[in-house]
């Protein structure tokens, strides 16, 4: 059944902003969540995957993080449906909820030296009820945000978002971590400074409620609901994978591996490639990461705003183009410097950059879609390739046999992942201004 357009209310100041802001702490919160595994991702491979080759450990590691991002599909698609057909602001509270009461338990497991193998087992286990929860904020934050602005704010709210939200995560995780290694410096951070990491996530839980108890749901879903479009459209899932929306999904999914691995292989991987390769103190690291999270939050919405002008397709694809030549060019020269100036430099342009060519990837998986099945076409799109983009860094482990191989492979991958990203972008149409005509 396709849809009527039908009269969308014009959102307020208030709820304008609160929406936007909401969607942007949903999903910062949650990648605050997510980001702790990849600060503490050497210790716990240590924990947990215990091998011979430090960089096997650190493989198994950012498998279990690979983990949590193949259940995000299915969180997607759970909480997708539920948004599409209950309200998004339902759905992502209790989203957000879960992924922080499932993180804080991380700070509790015993470790293979404590109850052997088991404790793999059971940490991998939370990681993959972890992701279901996680695809569930994706599914409803990265569209109530961009449904409740109006169509001038789009583009900007996308970056926000989408980039700034991780921005957001990446900066909380980053000012923990700084904490913690602080009260906990060296063997005390190996013995019991990286529980308290994850025991923080308690925190997203509790700001979550306090933020979303005032959140208005989408006009857009208001509008359907009045329609009954809600109630006839009982299987959003089911049209998403027929014609003619699988062609738009397939599409969207090699965008979106495109944008989900050059994010990983940079700003998630960044911790890791300062403590292995640059040999930088783990106080420092945190404050290179707080800067490069500061970089993200203002490349995102700087390249979504831009899209709201010249459209989205020419931002994606000439940030694209620049992502080809730069990534491998930064991994190197990170690699070989000797000074802390350049390196931050190196670093704050690195992930300006990643987070900035996919600002416009949300207001743009958001315009491929009507409103009865928009969380869940856009869930599943961004969350399949952000998955199968999340893969990268395990597989950069496993290819980089030493540390030292890693400035190279990270290169070699980053600019793969940005050819594909490349391709996609001349696939693309234009979609900027399609929210309301799809309806």
């Amino acid at each position: 059944m396709s849809s009527t357009a039908q009269p969308i209310a014009t959102p307020t100041t208030g709820q304008t902003i609160t929406a936007a802001m909401a969607a942007l702490f949903g999903w910062g919160l949650d990648l605050f969540d997510l980001f702790i595994l990849l600060y503490v991702a050497p210790v716990v491979g240590k924990l947990f995957f215990p091998a011979d080759s430090p960089m096997l450990s650190l493989a198994g590691a950012y498998a279990a993080f690979a983990v949590t991002l193949l259940m995000r599909p299915v969180g997607s698609a759970m909480f997708g449906s539920l948004a599409d057909r209950r309200g998004r602001k339902r759905a992502m509270m209790i989203a957000v909820i879960g992924v922080g009461v499932s993180t804080a338990i991380f700070g509790l497991l015993p470790t293979v030296n404590d109850i052997g193998v088991l404790a793999t087992v059971i940490f991998l286990f939370f990681r993959l009820v972890q992701g279901i929860f996680v695809g569930g904020v994706v599914a409803s934050s990265h569209t109530i945000g961009t449904e409740s602005v109006p169509e001038r704010w789009r583009g900007l709210t996308s970056g926000m978002v989408g980039g700034g939200g991780s921005a957001v995560g990446g900066l909380m995780a980053s000012l923990v971590f700084f904490v913690v290694t602080t009260i906990a410096p060296g063997p005390a951070f190996a013995a019991w400074g990286w529980r308290l990491m994850f025991l923080s996530g308690l925190l997203t839980s509790i700001v979550g409620i306090l933020l979303f108890r005032n959140l208005e749901e989408s006009p857009f879903f208001q509008a359907a609901a009045r329609k009954k479009i809600i109630q006839v459209e009982r299987s959003p899932l089911s049209r998403l994978f027929r014609p003619p929306y699988l062609a738009i999904f397939l599409v969207n999914v090699i965008m979106t591996i495109g944008a989900g691995a050059g994010y990983y292989l940079t700003s998630g991987y960044l911790p890791a490639f300062l403590n292995l390769v640059t040999h930088t103190p783990g106080p420092t690291t945190a404050l290179l990461l707080v800067g490069a999270n500061l970089a993200a939050a203002v490349g995102a919405p700087l390249f979504g705003e831009i899209s709201q002008h010249v459209g989205r397709k020419p931002v994606l694809l000439w940030s694209g183009i620049l992502r080809v030549v730069a990534f491998p060019a930064l991994f190197l020269a990170m690699a070989n410097t000797t000074s802390l100036t350049m390196l931050t430099i190196y670093v704050l342009a690195l992930t300006f950059l990643a987070n900035g060519s996919y600002g416009p990837i949300l207001i743009f998986l958001n315009e491929r879609f009507p409103t009865e099945m928009r969380a869940s076409g856009t869930g599943l799109s961004w969350n399949v390739g952000f998955a199968l983009g999340g893969m990268m860094p395990t597989f950069v482990s496993l290819f980089a046999t030493t540390p030292a191989s890693l400035p190279m492979v990270l290169a070699i991958f980053t600019g793969l992942v940005s050819v594909l990203y490349v391709i996609g972008s001349l696939i693309i149409p234009e979609t900027k201004g399609a929210l309301e005509r799809t309806q």
